[in-house]
C-alpha cells in the first residue's frame, strides 16, 4: 500500500507562481500572513496528513461508525484524531481573529484542505461542514449568536452541519416541510426530519451546531418562506458551559457506496415539544443565508475532486512501480521491467497527473479571488462568481473519472478491495451528488451566471478576452506553440458555445439546458488549459534562465499533455451543446 505524500512543491508553485500569494498576503487584512509562513504551514499540514488522517482512511473505509439508539460511535482513531486537529488550530486557519480565527487567507487554508481531503476524504468533511456554517453564522447571524456560538466552532470544540434535504424534498427547497414556530422569548420550536445530513451525529466533539432550514407558520409558498435556524445538539447556558440535550435525535445512519468513514445521518427534530432554534437574520430569507455556506462547500468539495484524484493517482503510481508483468512493446532487451514502462499505462498515469494539476490550479486561482474579493475586488467577486460552479461540477466529474483511470492501472486487483484502489474510486462517487449535483451546477453556470446576468455574458466575456490574450502571448514561443494553438481552438470553442445559449436562452431554454453540463464540462477544460498554458509559460521562463529544477520540466510536460489530449475535446463539447438538443427530446416518453 502507499503512504499519502502531500504535493507540496506543486501546491507551492501554484500558491506563489499562478494565484499570487505574495500579493494576497499583502492584502488588508493578512499582514501576518508571509510566503514562509505558509511554506511552514504546509510543511506541518502535509505531517498532519501523512501521519495521523492517511493511517486511519482504511480503517474508516473498512470499520466506519456504529449507530446504536442514536448514539454514534465513529471508526476507531477519529475522535483522536479529531481532538488533535482542534487542538493543534487547524480548524482556525481562515476564519476572523475577533471569534478566535487566524485570518488566514482563503487560498492558504484551500491548499491545506487539499491535504485532508487527498488524506481522509470522510474526516475532511466535518470541518468542511463545520466551516460552511461558520461563514453562514458569520455573515448573517445577531451579535449574540456570534459571540455564542462561533468562537467554539472555531476553535473546533463544536462542529456544524447543514440541514437542508427531506425525504420529499431533495434539489427542489421549495418542497421543504420542515416548520419552526415563536416561543416569545426570542427562541423557536423547530420540528421535521432532515435526511443526508453529513457528521449529523457523532462522538468527536462535545456539541453540533445545526444549520435547519424551515417555515414559520404564515410564511409564503415556495422558497420564499424558509427561514433559517440555528438549532444546538446541547443548549448553551448563559455562561456558555453546555445545558440540556435539545429535542433532537439521530433517527438512522446512511449505508452508503463508500465515504464510510464519515456519518450521514437522519434527523429527527421536534419529536416531543419541539427543539430549540434561533432565527439566523431574517424571517424568510433563509434560501438566500444558506447560499453562503452552500457557496463555501461547493468550492470545498470541488476540491474533494482534487484531492482524491491525487490520492489515487498516487497509489497507481506506486503500483505501476512495482507490479512486473507482460512484455513491453518496443523492447526488445528481454528484461523484465515494471508496468510503468508500458505505453498505455504511462497514457493513464500521464493523464491523471495532468487533469489533477489542471483541477488544482483552477480551485486555488479561484481561491485567490475569493482572497481578493473580500478585499473589496467586484472584478474578482464576478470571477468568483463564475467559477465556483465549474470547480464544483468539472472537479468533481473529474475526480470520478481519474480514480477509475487510476483503478485500472491495477487491472483485475484494482477491482479486490485489499488494494485498496476501489475506496477511492467509492469515495470520489458521491462528490457529483451532493452541495448540488452536476446538472445544478450546470444550470446555474448556464442560467444565473451567463444568460441571467445582469449584463447577459459579461463575466464570461471577460474571461475569454483574458484567456485570448495569453494564448497570443505565447504563440511566439516554440515550447508553447503547441499549447498556445490548442488554446486557441479551445477558447473558440467555448465562445461560440457561450454566444449561442445568450442567443437561444430566452427562446428556447430546454435546448440550451440539455447542453449546460456539456458547457460546464466544456468551460472546465478550456480554463483549466489556460491555467496550465500560464503554468507552462512560467516553466519556459526559468528553464530559460537555467533553472536545474526538474519540476519546471515536468510542468511543461504535463501542461503540453493537457493541451494535446484535454482541449480537442472542446470542439466536441460545442458541437453538442449547438446541435444536439433536438436528439436530446427525440425519443417519445413512452419508448424509454
Amino acid at each position: 500500500m502507499s503512504t499519502y505524500i502531500a504535493p507540496i512543491r506543486d501546491m507551492q508553485f501554484v500558491l506563489n507562481e499562478v494565484a499570487g500569494l505574495e500579493e494576497i498576503c499583502a492584502l488588508p487584512g493578512n499582514e501576518e500572513c508571509s510566503v514562509e509562513l505558509v511554506e511552514s504551514i504546509l510543511d506541518e499540514a502535509s505531517k498532519f496528513a501523512t501521519g495521523v488522517l492517511d493511517p486511519i482512511n482504511k480503517v474508516g473505509d473498512q470499520i466506519g461508525h456504529v449507530c446504536k439508539e442514536g448514539v454514534v460511535t465513529t471508526a476507531p482513531g477519529f475522535k483522536e484524531a479529531y481532538k488533535l486537529f482542534a487542538e493543534t488550530g487547524w480548524n482556525s486557519m481562515p476564519f476572523d481573529p475577533e471569534y478566535g480565527g487566524q485570518g488566514l487567507p482563503a487560498v492558504v487554508s484551500m491548499a491545506v484542505n487539499e491535504m485532508w481531503k487527498g488524506a481522509n476524504m470522510a474526516f475532511g468533511l466535518c470541518p468542511m461542514l463545520t466551516g460552511g456554517a461558520i461563514e453562514a453564522i458569520a455573515h448573517h447571524a445577531s451579535d449574540e449568536l456570534k459571540q455564542t456560538y462561533l468562537p467554539n466552532m472555531i476553535a473546533g470544540t463544536w462542529t456544524g452541519t447543514m440541514n437542508l434535504t427531506e425525504p420529499n424534498a431533495g434539489s427542489d427547497l421549495a418542497a421543504i416541510s420542515s416548520k419552526a414556530k415563536a416561543v416569545g422569548d426570542g427562541s423557536f420550536l423547530v420540528s421535521g426530519t432532515k435526511i443526508f445530513i453529513t457528521w449529523g451525529e457523532h462522538d468527536v466533539a462535545e456539541n453540533i451546531i445545526h444549520l435547519v432550514l424551515a417555515r414559520l407558520p404564515d410564511a409564503p409558498p415556495g422558497l420564499k418562506g424558509i427561514s433559517l435556524f440555528l438549532v444546538p445538539k446541547f443548549l448553551v447556558n448563559a455562561d456558555g458551559s453546555l445545558g440540556k440535550r435539545n429535542d433532537l435525535i439521530c433517527a438512522s445512519i446512511e449505508h452508503k457506496l463508500g465515504i464510510h468513514g464519515s456519518p450521514t445521518a437522519v434527523m429527527s427534530y421536534g419529536e416531543n415539544e419541539g427543539a430549540v432554534g434561533y432565527l439566523i437574520g431574517d424571517e424568510n430569507k433563509g434560501i438566500g443565508y444558506m447560499f453562503t455556506m452552500m457557496n463555501h462547500a461547493r468550492v470545498n468539495v470541488g476540491l474533494e475532486g482534487v484531492g482524491i484524484a491525487e490520492r489515487a493517482y498516487q497509489h497507481a503510481l506506486w503500483y505501476a512501480r512495482e507490479r512486473v508483468q507482460g512484455k513491453i512493446i518496443g523492447d526488445n532487451s528481454g528484461e523484465k521491467k515494471t508496468i510503468l514502462h508500458h505505453p498505455d499505462v504511462r497514457r493513464m498515469l500521464m493523464d491523471v497527473k495532468s487533469r489533477t494539476e489542471a483541477m488544482r490550479t483552477l480551485a486555488y486561482y479561484s481561491a485567490a479571488n475569493i482572497d481578493r474579493a473580500h478585499a473589496g475586488d467586484a472584478a474578482a467577486q464576478s470571477r468568483v462568481d463564475l467559477l465556483t460552479p465549474v470547480v464544483k461540477g468539472w472537479s468533481t466529474e473529474q475526480g470520478v473519472e481519474l480514480s477509475s483511470t487510476a483503478l485500472q492501472v491495477f487491472g483485475g486487483v484494482g477491482f479486490v478491495e485489499e488494494t485498496g484502489a476501489a475506496q477511492y474510486y467509492r469515495d470520489s462517487r458521491i462528490t457529483t451528488i451532493y452541495e448540488g449535483t452536476t446538472a445544478i451546477q450546470a444550470n446555474d453556470l448556464v442560467g444565473r451566471k451567463l444568460a441571467r446576468e445582469k449584463v447577459p455574458g459579461a463575466a464570461m466575456k471577460t474571461l475569454i478576452a483574458e484567456m485570448s490574450a495569453t494564448a497570443e502571448e505565447i504563440a511566439g514561443d516554440a515550447q508553447l506553440a503547441t499549447i498556445a494553438v490548442n488554446l486557441k481552438n479551445g477558447i473558440n470553442s467555448l465562445s461560440t458555445a457561450a454566444d449561442w445559449i445568450l442567443a437561444n436562452y430566452d427562446s428556447a431554454p430546454a435546448a440550451v439546458h440539455a447542453g449546460s453540463v456539456p458547457f460546464l464540462k466544456l468551460t472546465g477544460i478550456v480554463v483549466g488549459g489556460w491555467l496550465m498554458a500560464k503554468s507552462a509559460a512560467i516553466a519556459v521562463k526559468h528553464l530559460a534562465e537555467g533553472t536545474t529544477d526538474d519540476f519546471y520540466k515536468a510542468k511543461l510536460a504535463t501542461a503540453t499533455y493537457f493541451a494535446a489530449h484535454q482541449i480537442p475535446f472542446a470542439a466536441a463539447y460545442a458541437a453538442e451543446i449547438i446541435g444536439g438538443s433536438d436528439s436530446v427530446f427525440a425519443l417519445p416518453e413512452n419508448l424509454f
